[in-house]
């Protein structure tokens, strides 16, 4: 007999009953604010085309790095969930991956996917019985009907989300066609794009080269010479920006930058163009890359983020089989008080540039990301991201940084998804975390509830918008 998928009102409040009380409160005053997802990795051309999702593996499986992450751990192949690999799209029939889902659907008790998909089995498409082997074939039908239908096409569900403004990410390799096809169409959901230059700035990355051609395909500038490839940066951003962006990221392996004289940046571009470079040169010129985008920041104002701290595609046998972003990338220890000293050096003081940096790195939040993030004007600090999506990894988060940084140094919550049902649920995760530890300060009398209230809604909506230039 199926169990029924219940989500209690109470979830992740605390079980004192005076915390509980005002984390009650204070949650209602943000639960159905719009959402502002400022950085994401979501398909533009879902919303340019505005065609239906077939069936539940193609929506909500194959596109999650954090579900087949898990099943893989227990021996569940990529391939029998309907994920595509280098040879091209998977031979899985939808259904009997979605089956292979539910029987492993136990794995996730006690994570976030958990909680995520539940919040979108029961509020997006009614189901009211938790998923299980026995179950499988009803939420398949259930899901593949509802998914027919125009109340479930994306846009739609856009605005059933109430989500105010949505980011992508796309390279500086990308035509940008959708985004330009959602500006054409009229419709009035705000979908962004960001400009995300790692291919055609990481020597290390396996595009590097082909990315390098297309760069200058499309930008008609002599991406070989030094002058002319920092040229080409700045048509696609501004390109970029007069299609919604307000924002770069970069992904790099570490946190470094660097900021050489003009001759020495000349030589170590032609190293890396000419190559093979080597692991030191690689890693300085995204360095000096990262101080380069930060003056382009200064001249257009788009807001950095740095995502740094993660060894990507760990598992060579999985990226040779199957590409990046296959769940394999795991986090490592990151140094930031002395990695960015070169760009604050440069550029720590000056107003007009925002820069954003995340960690994958619990362990430098207290010891260099808080108190760096409240001294630079120009840095704020990223939610707790990736691996510390969670319940308790948020909660961390503001424990280990609120008294150095404080709330107002901080940028609010993102999403960082590319599993686009899931976006509320996140959202009403934060939500719900930062009013508990709100709730907690107002208990203790840290911090008067009206005080508390204001704080809630400025990590919900203002501090997000302010943060990524959305006004």
């Amino acid at each position: 007999m199926a169990h029924r998928l219940v989500l209690h009102e109470d979830r992740l409040f605390p079980a004192e009953p005076r915390i509980r009380a005002i984390a009650r409160r204070l949650y209602r005053e943000v639960a159905g604010l719009p959402i502002i997802s400022p950085h994401g990795h979501t398909d533009p051309r879902w919303f340019a085309a505005d065609e239906p999702w077939t069936n539940p593996t193609e929506l909500l499986l194959a596109p999650d790095h954090y579900l087949y992450r898990m099943l893989y751990s227990q021996g569940v192949s990529l391939e029998a969930l309907g994920v595509a690999s280098r040879r091209g799209p998977s031979q899985a029939d939808p259904r009997d991956a979605w089956r292979l889902f539910a029987r492993h659907f136990h794995l996730f008790r006690g994570t976030p996917s958990a909680l995520w998909l539940n919040h979108v089995f029961a509020t997006v498409f009614d189901i009211d019985v938790a998923l299980t082997a026995e179950t499988a074939d009803h939420y398949y039908d259930v899901i593949e009907a509802v998914l027919a239908t125009p109340a479930f096409r994306p846009r739609a569900l856009f605005e059933r989300f109430n989500i105010e403004v949505l980011a992508t990410t796309e390279s500086p390799t990308d035509s940008l066609e959708h985004h330009e096809a959602i500006r054409a169409s009229g419709w009035p959901g705000r979908v962004i794009t960001a400009y995300r230059p790692d291919p055609v700035v990481d020597p290390e990355h396996e595009q590097f080269q082909a990315a390098l051609a297309r760069f200058a395909e499309l930008t008609g500038e002599d991406v070989y010479d030094w002058k002319g490839y920092l040229r080409a940066h700045r048509k696609r951003r501004a390109e970029f920006s007069a299609l919604g962006a307000t924002s770069t990221d970069h992904g790099h392996p570490t946190a470094a930058t660097a900021d050489l004289p003009q001759s020495e940046a000349e030589a170590l571009f032609r190293r890396v163009t000419q190559g093979p470079c080597s692991p030191e040169d690689a890693e300085l010129f995204r360095a000096q890359m990262l101080t380069e985008m930060a003056r382009m920041s200064l001249e257009d104002g788009l807001v950095m983020q740095i995502h740094p701290g993660s060894f990507r595609n760990h598992n060579r046998w999985l990226f040779d089989a199957y590409g990046r972003d296959k769940g394999a990338d795991i986090p490592t220890r990151t140094d930031y008080v002395r990695a960015l000293k070169p760009l604050l050096d440069a550029f720590g003081n000056d107003t007009r540039l925002s820069v954003i940096v995340f960690t994958l790195d619990e362990s430098s939040y207290s010891r260099e990301l808080a108190p760096l993030a409240g001294h630079y004007p120009v840095l704020k600090l990223g939610p707790a991201w990736w691996f510390h999506d969670s319940p308790e990894g948020m909660r961390r988060f503001r424990e280990q940084t609120t008294e150095t940084a404080g709330f107002y140094n901080t940028v609010g919550f993102n999403d960082d998804t590319r599993a686009f049902l899931s976006i509320p649920a996140r959202h009403d995760v934060a939500r719900r975390i930062d009013c508990v530890f709100l709730a907690r300060l107002v208990a203790e009398h840290r911090m008067e509830e009206e005080e508390a209230r204001e704080v809630a809604i400025d990590l919900a909506y203002t501090l997000p918008k302010r943060a990524y230039r959305l006004d």
